[in-house]
C-alpha cells in the first residue's frame, strides 16, 4: 500500500529561480511594512527601498528571460513571452507610481509606509497574474491585486469621494471575483483541470461541453470587468474619480494590463480552436464573436462618453475604456492566429500596447496630480483654462500625452493601434474587418476630447490666479522618462516588439 503511495506521489519541478522576480516584490513589500512600523518618521526611506525592490525584480527578470524552464512548479508558472513583457509592464508601472506619489504623499499627508506597501503587495499579485498557468494561480494572484487596490482607493480616509471610491470598487469588484471563481469552477468541471495547458488539450473532448460555454461565459463577466469593458464599465468612472489622483493612474494602467494578461493566457492559450472538434469550435467561435461585440461597444460607448465629460479624471476614465477596447481588437487577432508565430506576435502587440499606454497614461495622470492639488481639488477643464503660457512645459507636456493617447504618428500611440489592429486585418474575417473599421472612426471620434483639453489650455482665457505648481525631482523624472518613452516606443518599436514575442521554437507550428 506504501508503495502505492509513493508511485503516486508527484515531485514538483521546484525552481526559485522561476519566481526570482515575484520574491523579491513580495519580500520588498514586507521589509517596506515592517520598516515603517519602527521608523515611521523616515516616510521618503520606505520610497527608495520600494524601487530598489523593484529594480532588483527587474534585474532577475532580464537574467532569466529565455533562459528559465518553460514550466515550473508542475506546470502552474509559465516562463514565456507572455509573461516576460507584462511583467516588464507592471514594475515599470509600479516605479513611476512611487515617484508620481512623492508630490501627493507630502501633499496629503497619507501613511506613506502603509501605500507602499500596499502598492508592492499589488505588484506581486499583478506578476503572479501574468505568470500564473493554472487558474488557482491566477485567482490567488487577482485576489493579492484587487484587496491591496481596494485599500489604495480609499487611503484618503477624510475624503468622502475616495471612501465611495473604494466602497463601490470593493463590492462590484467582489461580484466580478465571484463571476470568475465559479467560471473556473465550471471549467473544472468540465475538463477535470485548472491547469491551462491540461486545458487546450481537453478542449477538443471535454466531458460537459455545455460546462465549459458556460464557464467560458463568466469568465468573460469576470475578466470584462477587471479590464472595463462594457458592458461592465459603470464602475470605472466614479472609481477614477473618487480615488487619489496617482491611484487611478496606476489603477488605469497596472491592474488593466494585468487583467489582459491573464485572459490572453485563459482565452487564447487555454481555449485554442482544435480542429476536428466540434465543441472546440463552437466554443472558439463563441469567444471570438462575443469579444469582438465587446470591443466595439466598448470602443464607441468610451469615446462617445468621454466627449461630455467635464472632469479631466473623468475624461481619462472613459479614455482607458475606449483603449480597453483597442487592446481587445489586438486580444482577438490573437484569438484566430493561424501559426503559433503569429499568435505571439499578436500578443507582444498587446503586451506592447499595454506598455505605451501606461508610458503616456502615467505621464498625463503625474501632470494631472500636479495640478490637482490637496484633495485633488483642481481636476475641472476649467481648472486648466490658459495654463498654456502660464506653465508652458506642463502644458506642452500634456498637450504631447494627449496627442499620444489619440494616436499621433510619430507617437507611442500610433505604433500601438497599428500593430494591434494588424493581427483583426491580416485574419481575413469581413467581422474582424468591420471591427477594424469602426476602431479607426473611433480613433477620430476621441480627438475631440484629446484635442478639447489641448484648445483649453492654450486658447481659453483664465479667469482665476494661478499659482505655478513646483514640480519635485522625482516627477521631473517622471516626465523625463515618459516622454522619451512616447517618442522612442514611437519610432523604435520594433526592438520592443521583437523582445517581447521571442523566437518560436518552431516558425510554422500550426495552432491545433
Amino acid at each position: 500500500m506504501n508503495t502505492i503511495l509513493l508511485q503516486n506521489l508527484v515531485t514538483p519541478n521546484v525552481s526559485l529561480q522561476a519566481v526570482l522576480p515575484e520574491m523579491i516584490v513580495a519580500f520588498t513589500g514586507i521589509i517596506v511594512m515592517i520598516y515603517d512600523s519602527f521608523m515611521p518618521k523616515q516616510r521618503m526611506v520606505t520610497g527608495a527601498l520600494s524601487l530598489i525592490g523593484l529594480a532588483a525584480s527587474a534585474f532577475a527578470l532580464f537574467s532569466m528571460w529565455g533562459e528559465a524552464p518553460a514550466s515550473s512548479w508542475n506546470g502552474m508558472i509559465a516562463n514565456d513571452g507572455l509573461r516576460m513583457s507584462f511583467t516588464l509592464v507592471f514594475l515599470f508601472v509600479s516605479a513611476m507610481t512611487i515617484l508620481i506619489s512623492t508630490v501627493w504623499t507630502e501633499r496629503e499627508n497619507v501613511p506613506i509606509g502603509e501605500y507602499h506597501a500596499l502598492l508592492l503587495f499589488a505588484t506581486f499579485g499583478m506578476m503572479f497574474m501574468a505568470a500564473g498557468n493554472d487558474m488557482v494561480i491566477i485567482f490567488l494572484g487577482l485576489e493579492t491585486l484587487s484587496i491591496a487596490t481596494y485599500v489604495m482607493a480609499g487611503l484618503r480616509k477624510s475624503d468622502l469621494k475616495s471612501n465611495e471610491s473604494a466602497m463601490k470598487y470593493f463590492i462590484l469588484g467582489s461580484f466580478a471575483s465571484a463571476f470568475l471563481l465559479y467560471g473556473m469552477a465550471l471549467i473544472y468541471g468540465a475538463t477535470a483541470s485548472t491547469n491551462i495547458t491540461q486545458i487546450a488539450s481537453m478542449v477538443g473532448k471535454a466531458n460537459f461541453p455545455a460546462l465549459l460555454l458556460i464557464g467560458g461565459a463568466m469568465l468573460i463577466i469576470g475578466f470584462g470587468f477587471k479590464v472595463a469593458t462594457v458592458p461592465f464599465h459603470v464602475w470605472t468612472p466614479d472609481v477614477y474619480e473618487g480615488a487619489p489622483t496617482p491611484v487611478t493612474g496606476f489603477m488605469a494602467a497596472g491592474p488593466k494590463a494585468s487583467a489582459f494578461a491573464s485572459f490572453l493566457r485563459v482565452f487564447v492559450i487555454g481555449f485554442p480552436l482544435v480542429s476536428g472538434a466540434q465543441a472546440s469550435a463552437f466554443l472558439h467561435e463563441s469567444w471570438v464573436t462575443a469579444l469582438t461585440v465587446m470591443a466595439i461597444l466598448t470602443m464607441t460607448v468610451g469615446n462617445i462618453s468621454a466627449i461630455v465629460q467635464n472632469n479631466v479624471k473623468r475624461m481619462l476614465a472613459y479614455s482607458s475604456i475606449s483603449h480597453a477596447g483597442y487592446a481587445m481588437v489586438g486580444f482577438i487577432g490573437a484569438g484566430v492566429a493561424k501559426t503559433m508565430q503569429d499568435r505571439d506576435e499578436a500578443i507582444a502587440a498587446v503586451a506592447f500596447y499595454m506598455l505605451t499606454y501606461a508610458v503616456t497614461n502615467l505621464g498625463a495622470f503625474a501632470i494631472v496630480t500636479l495640478i490637482a492639488q490637496k484633495n485633488d481639488r483642481r481636476t475641472e477643464f476649467d481648472d486648466y483654462n490658459g495654463i498654456g503660457f502660464k506653465s508652458p512645459v506642463l502644458a506642452f507636456s500634456l498637450s504631447l500625452f494627449m496627442l499620444s493617447l489619440l494616436g499621433l504618428p510619430l507617437t507611442a500611440g500610433f505604433m500601438g493601434k497599428v500593430l494591434v489592429f494588424r493581427p483583426a486585418l491580416e485574419a481575413g474575417s469581413t467581422l474582424l474587418t468591420v471591427m477594424v473599421v469602426i476602431a479607426v472612426v473611433n480613433t477620430a471620434i476621441s480627438a475631440y476630447y484629446y484635442l478639447r483639453l489641448i484648445v483649453v489650455m492654450f486658447f481659453r482665457e483664465r479667469t482665476t490666479s494661478w499659482l505655478e505648481p513646483k514640480v519635485s525631482g522625482a516627477l521631473a523624472a517622471v516626465l523625463i522618462i515618459t516622454i522619451l518613452g512616447v517618442f522612442y516606443f514611437g519610432i523604435f518599436s520594433d526592438n520592443v516588439i521583437e523582445k517581447f514575442s521571442g523566437k518560436p521554437s518552431v516558425q510554422s507550428a500550426q495552432i491545433k
